[in-house]
């Protein structure tokens, strides 16, 4: 295995490239249990239907845990849309269809979206009240079983030489309400800065999927809230902006 190829650098974790293979390379202090569940995951996700990089190996390097998985050569949708400014809107249909797709699909072995949710806001350090009106609001909401990416975004879509589209990392990946998934995708482009973006793409899928905008909006607390434990400062401060707001434009 030679690991002198790097493809990309996350925050814990750093990417290689070995002829036909990924390696993935977790830092010494991730944890093993978080390791084992994303490749878990991912192997749940392999025989849905879906085209995802299939693992070959779960295993250490240099007392680093590692997973080993299928290299797809192409462009992530991300690097298209940036390249190719006047077929933006294509790419965002794509995408959405995309989400729909994988909405459309069930993996009853996933772990819950609600019961993550759920730990997630007992981890932040909002006061008990809004912590209590956060999980209230949470265990009210529909309860479905739709595969949830949980962080589905254009960066994690690589569409190959022959125009198929894959998508990676799973290591968020629950089954749940797929509106709450949409909130998440909304809330990772209003991150990168990218509000407009965010509009279009939540009235997109609105419209393709017949779902009322105000229904996802409502995830959009709970959300939030979950997402903000893990997240940097900034995305903090933003993510916990949206925890009170009760009223939508």
């Amino acid at each position: 295995m030679k690991l002198d190829n790097i493809i990309a650098k996350r925050k814990n974790k750093t990417i290689y490239r070995d002829g036909d293979t990924v390696v993935k390379v977790f830092d010494s202090d991730f944890s093993k249990a978080d390791v084992l569940n994303e490749a878990l995951n991912q192997a749940r996700i392999e025989g849905i239907g879906l085209n995802t990089p299939k693992i070959h190996a779960v295993t250490t390097i240099d007392g680093k845990w590692a997973i080993v998985s299928d290299y797809i050569s192409g462009k992530t949708l991300a690097t298209l849309m940036e390249e190719n400014p006047d077929k933006y809107d294509e790419y965002l249909e794509l995408f959405v269809d995309l989400q729909m797709k994988v909405h459309s699909m069930s993996a009853p072995s996933l772990n819950s979206l609600k019961v993550k949710m759920d730990a997630k806001i007992s981890q932040t350090d909002l006061d008990a009240t809004t912590r209590y009106e956060l999980h209230t609001m949470l265990n009210a909401m529909p309860k479905h079983n739709k595969v949830c990416h949980g962080d589905f975004n254009p960066s994690n879509i690589i569409i190959n030489d022959d125009g198929e589209m894959y998508i990676l990392d799973w290591s968020h990946v629950t089954r749940g309400n797929a509106s709450a998934d949409v909130a998440r995708t909304y809330l990772l482009f209003c991150l990168e800065g990218k509000e407009d973006v965010a509009k279009k793409y939540l009235d997109l899928f609105c419209k393709k999927s017949d779902t009322a905008k105000q229904y996802v909006q409502k995830w959009m607390p709970i959300v939030a809230a979950s997402q903000s434990v893990k997240g940097k400062p900034e995305e903090r401060e933003f993510l916990l902006s949206w925890v009170n707001v009760v009223d939508y434009e």
